[in-house]
């Protein structure tokens, strides 16, 4: 007899993005739903545009107190979330969008801003490659990686067979990316964390991470930043692919 697996429960759900990608999660998400896989108090999604592809389909037109029912916010993700994620509850969690700027990190970052207006806070190059087979650094912004060497389809959902190579899945960025600062930390730097919002595959290709992770990483910065300069190893991921930087908070004036 095969396992039946718990119904996940959720406070609010945000999707980034209302085009093509935010609309396909919002049509998994209450398939999940009606199939008994998850439930929700609040299925947002966000997009500056009014008119967005989600906002033209009939995800909108739910019946009233039809658990399965989405909304449309319409906002600017970073003014969303500079509020949104602040006042998140355990229960609240992210659907990122492939397409997205490296959001999770400007909420930290405008919260040591905010605390901090005359300290430098930003994103620096990290000082050496990550152990992937790709990367590619930005500079200052951004330092993109993964393990894969090919194109992943956008709802893979990483099972523990890769769908490319047919052989095991035995890598994931998170286990990845702690060696890689226990490795730097041994080189004589002082790179804190490794701080990660894991995408992780919860239910008919949906990937999410928790809201209270992002916030519990912007106390983590301040926390250290209340002690003098810092800097983390910062980073958006899923098992095989991530958007990474090493935040920098420097000296009081």
């Amino acid at each position: 007899m095969s396992a039946t697996r718990e119904r996940q429960t959720y406070g609010t759900i945000t999707v980034v993005g209302g085009g093509c990608y935010g609309s396909w999660y919002v049509r998994q998400l209450q398939r999940a739903a009606r199939a008994g896989a998850l439930t929700w108090e609040r299925l947002v999604v966000v997009d500056r545009d009014a008119a967005c592809q989600f906002a033209r389909t009939d995800a909108l037109a739910e019946p009233a107190g039809d658990a399965t029912g989405a909304e449309l916010v319409v906002s600017p993700w970073r003014e969303h979330f500079a509020s949104a994620i602040s006042a998140c509850g355990e229960r609240d969690a992210i659907v990122p969008s492939p397409l997205m700027p490296h959001l999770m990190v400007e909420w930290i970052i405008d919260r040591v801003r905010a605390r901090w207006p005359a300290r430098e806070a930003g994103l620096k190059a990290l000082s050496a490659a990550l152990p992937v087979p790709w990367q590619m650094a930005n500079g200052d912004a951004p330092h993109y990686a993964s393990f894969a060497t090919w194109t992943c389809p956008v709802n893979c959902i990483e099972p523990a067979t890769c769908p490319h190579t047919r052989g095991a899945r035995d890598w994931s960025m998170p286990v990845a990316m702690r060696a890689y600062v226990d490795e730097r930390r041994g080189a004589g730097e002082a790179l804190g964390g490794p701080l990660l919002f894991h995408c992780e595959h919860r239910a008919y290709g949906v990937g999410m991470f928790g809201a209270a992770v992002v916030r519990d990483a912007g106390a983590t910065v301040l926390a250290a930043a209340e002690q003098g300069p810092c800097e983390f190893l910062v980073g958006t991921v899923s098992h095989c692919h991530g958007a990474l930087g090493r935040l920098v908070v420097g000296p009081r004036a």
